[in-house]
């Protein structure tokens, strides 16, 4: 049995409104790098809110990903709909697949997960079904 995870490979957060001692938010782009039985590389933004300088508290996330890989060993790309709870403790994640996302081998795909970690590295689940 193999274990999923996978491991933030780039972080890039840029402060779209607000200042470094106050509420603000920011854009974030990331890309990942999934083993398990989703094998492959991706990319994602997230939208972030901070309500004060230095802390954040409990606070979600939502973010879009583009997995291009394979999932169960058939090959395509689809893309992920995240609402990720972040805090200075780490996060906690749910996603799911877009509806009518997935190409070539990967068409017809659904399902949806979970992640948790306070690292760079973050196990996941995966139930999914191809139509």
């Amino acid at each position: 049995m193999s274990t999923n995870a996978y491991t933030m490979t780039s972080w890039d957060e840029h402060i779209v409104a607000g200042g470094d001692t106050g509420p603000r938010y920011a854009h974030a782009h990331a890309t990942f790098t999934y083993t398990g039985v989703i094998e492959g590389s991706s990319t994602v933004d997230y939208l972030l809110y901070y309500d004060e300088a230095g802390a954040h508290g409990e606070q979600r996330a939502p973010g879009y990903e583009r997995i291009e890989g394979s999932v169960a060993g058939r090959s395509g790309t689809f893309v992920l709909r995240h609402d990720v709870a972040y805090s200075d403790d780490g996060i906690s994640d749910r996603f799911t697949v877009v509806p009518g996302s997935g190409t070539g081998e990967l068409a017809g795909l659904s399902g949806s997960g979970t992640a948790a970690s306070a690292s760079e590295t973050v196990p996941y689940t995966f139930d999914f079904r191809f139509a």
